[in-house]
């Protein structure tokens, strides 16, 4: 009887310990005002689209460029590129439903068909009848959605380590990878005694881990990066939204014969979510497209190396990067 007694006291030891670490790990929501009034600039709007308060900055003027980000981030990961581009350039970047200060969607409407239609529905009410197309990840998945929805919309197409590679074992073009899914971080919140500790329990130390996944060199990852991530997941709502949409289908459907506009496909070469291979998948699946693999950075090089993966994308758009800053630029301009 003794050791039953022991065993009892180990055991509600080890309970009380656990309630204890999970009170240290407890991060109530952060009211949608207060985030805001830390993370929006003065070139953020929110512009309602079918119901939703949608987060977006503009900056610049000309062709727009849409600059989608990837899960789990926010229109912030473009913060260099938006400066860099908006000197020749119209760019529109914007918080997907569900991320950044946007915030959830009520009817829950988080698929790469839904966050298409968006892009679709903003760019109407903007009255804008053909743009450029930027996307990282998941971003990346929803511009190859738009693109094949309204193919003579797209002016140009910018894959930045995106998800929605065809799958090279099947035939149907319907099908798309879903490699960033293999992070530990996407099968940690899909658990289901995870995910209902992840609502009221989220470890700063858990989005640390993550930075060091994306990036491929650590040195690289600013406090104050890690910081923003971390606070716009406690946005209210964030969470909750992060869990849904993480248990629906990617319902995505991309007809890759429609994407015949030009096409720059940028990669990390240490990227750990999806793997240059798919780079290589979707530069074979879209003729004429073009590759360039940064060989030491991650999953997000727009962030990591900003200043080297942006003049890729201005060289492309037809920028000219001028030795004599006191002369105009030269630009070539996309048109049918």
């Amino acid at each position: 009887m003794i050791w039953i007694k022991r065993i009892g006291k180990l055991l509600a030891v080890l309970l009380l310990t656990c309630v204890f670490f999970l009170l240290l790990l407890y991060r109530s929501d952060i009211p949608a005002e207060e985030i805001s009034a830390k993370y929006r600039t003065a070139e953020s709007h929110f512009i309602e689209i079918d119901g939703v308060n949608v987060h977006v900055r503009f900056m610049g003027e000309g062709d727009p460029i849409f600059l989608l980000h990837g899960s789990f981030s926010s229109l912030h990961t473009w913060d260099v590129w938006q400066q860099e581009l908006s000197s020749y350039f119209m760019t529109i970047s914007l918080d997907f439903p569900g991320h950044g200060l946007t915030g959830p969607d009520k009817l829950k409407r988080y698929t790469i068909q839904d966050y298409s239609e968006l892009i679709l529905a903003l760019a109407e009410k903007l009255n804008l009848e053909k743009f450029h197309l930027a996307g990282n990840s998941m971003g990346g998945a929803v511009a190859l959605q738009v693109a094949t929805s309204r193919p003579n919309q797209v002016l140009t197409l910018n894959l930045v380590d995106a998800s929605g590679a065809p799958r090279i074992q099947t035939r149907s073009i319907d099908s798309t990878q879903t490699s960033s899914r293999g992070a530990w971080v996407f099968k940690l919140i899909e658990n289901p005694i995870f995910s209902q500790v992840f609502l009221k329990c989220t470890p700063k130390f858990l989005f640390a881990m993550n930075m060091k996944e994306v990036y491929g060199d650590a040195s690289k990852i600013r406090a104050e990066t890690t910081e923003r991530y971390f606070e716009l997941m406690l946005r209210e709502g964030n969470r909750a939204a992060t869990l849904d949409r993480l248990s629906m289908p990617r319902k995505s459907a991309i007809d890759f014969k429609k994407l015949t506009m030009p096409t720059l496909i940028l990669w990390g070469g240490k990227d750990s979510w999806i793997p240059v291979s798919q780079a290589y998948a979707l530069e074979k699946a879209i003729p004429g497209s073009n590759l360039i693999i940064f060989d030491e950075a991650g999953h997000v090089p727009m962030e990591e190396i900003p200043t080297e993966s942006v003049a890729e994308y201005l060289s492309f758009l037809g920028v000219e990067v001028r030795k004599n800053y006191l002369e105009p630029p030269k630009q070539m301009v996309y048109v049918d």
